[in-house]
């Protein structure tokens, strides 16, 4: 027998003391790998329970805001543009300039006929001030004329008067009475023009105060005026353009106040309420900032509904398809302020549905305008001023020096 042959017993029965032991190691594996699967599976859980269960979340969803569109007022030519895309203007800044020249010249006759009109409202009160003292004169001539009469009677009876001369101082009397009624007459036509009102009020003055408070406004209107403060997009005005009112000549864009709408599948809006607190991210800035939110209203409807050629299911050519809804969520203007946004940008939203107990529908209106401008209203406001500068002026015997 050879080494070799001598040594194989002593092999074969370490092998199969090994094997012996083996089946307990596989199970302890075994054992230990189902315990992980079994921990990761109750994590899991825990985690959909905890925290899961209690979020939605889409990242079909996009930055909104306001787009004003800016538009002429009137028609004109377009002689200056006094910013461009990307620039930041206020409200109440002069954006386009249209040529001026018609609605200058209108504006001077609308001035005059203002001053114009207050002084023929002037002259009528002196009129009627003239008629008056005329009423005056003639009710004292026949007071005369009267007393004239009834000193003479007495002399008639004893004859010491001629009848002729009593025969014409009656024909005076009945004279003076009709001079009387003439100028009566006369004073109520002269007031019926100017009674009940002062010359500042009187109709005439306020229809001419109105010509040219609308000549005032159409001459301001050839300056567009930014009605908002924003920043200027898609401008499609250019110099020497003839435009009509209506047209619209670019677009300001507020990045404040903006919003999120987040189109979540139809399944995900069970448990969504107005109010639910919201976190969104954004691609523009990834998981670096966060921005912070809150759930202020749900579509009346699937955007399929609103589109240009919805679909009609009713033909019966008709594949269910999940439809999306979309949320509103208003951005807290702080993280704004930090990290500006754009409209359309693309966002991730996590909505927190703890508390799901809110309304799904938006409470009655509450009669705040969503948006407004007092731009046009200062406009208004000056044209008056300069209307009461006029009369003033010309009331008082002066004149306008504009």
């Amino acid at each position: 027998m050879s080494a070799t042959e001598s040594t194989l017993p002593s092999q074969n029965g370490n092998d199969s003391g090994l094997a012996a032991k083996d089946p307990p190691k596989r199970r302890r594996a075994l054992l230990l790998v189902t315990l992980l699967f079994l921990a990761a599976g109750l994590v899991w859980l825990l985690l959909w329970w905890f925290v899961l269960s209690l979020r939605e979340k889409t990242d079909n969803a996009y930055v909104g805001g306001n787009q004003v569109a800016i538009s002429a007022q009137v028609p004109g030519t377009v002689v200056a543009i006094l910013t461009d895309d990307t620039q930041r203007v206020e409200a109440g800044q002069v954006l386009v300039k249209l040529d001026s020249t018609d609605a200058d010249v209108r504006l001077r006759q609308a001035r005059s006929a203002l001053a114009q009109a207050v002084r023929q409202v002037r002259q009528q009160t002196s009129s009627a001030s003239g008629a008056d003292a005329q009423v005056v004169s003639t009710r004292l001539e026949l007071k005369k004329s009267e007393a004239d009469l009834q000193r003479r009677l007495p002399l008639i009876a004893e004859q010491a008067e001629s009848p002729e001369i009593v025969q014409h101082l009656r024909d005076g009397v009945e004279q003076a009475r009709a001079a009387v009624a003439a100028a009566e007459a006369q004073a109520a036509a002269a007031h019926a023009s100017i009674e009940g009102t002062e010359i500042a009020t009187n109709p005439a003055v306020e229809q001419a105060r109105a010509n040219f408070r609308a000549a005032w406004v159409a001459a301001q209107r050839n300056a567009i005026y930014a009605p908002v403060s924003g920043y200027v997009a898609q401008r499609s005005v250019q110099l020497g353009n003839s435009v009509q009112p209506g047209q619209q000549l670019m677009t300001v864009v507020p990045l404040h106040d903006l919003w999120i709408d987040a189109n979540f599948k139809e399944n995900q809006l069970r448990h969504i309420r107005i109010g639910q607190p919201a976190k969104i991210v954004t691609d523009v800035y990834g998981s670096g900032a966060e921005y912070h939110g809150k759930v202020i209203g749900l579509g009346a409807g699937t955007g399929s509904v609103f589109s240009l050629l919805p679909a009609q299911n009713a033909t019966g050519n008709w594949i269910k398809v999940v439809q999306r809804v979309p949320v509103r969520i208003a951005l807290d203007n702080k993280d704004l302020d930090q990290h500006p946004l754009r409209i359309g940008l693309s966002t991730e939203v996590t909505v927190d549905i703890t508390d799901d107990k809110g309304p799904v529908l938006a409470p009655n209106s509450t009669q705040q305008p969503a948006a407004e401008t007092t731009v046009y209203e200062q406009m208004a406001s000056k044209a008056d001023a300069e209307a009461e500068q006029i009369i003033q002026a010309n009331l008082n015997g002066g004149r306008s020096e504009k």
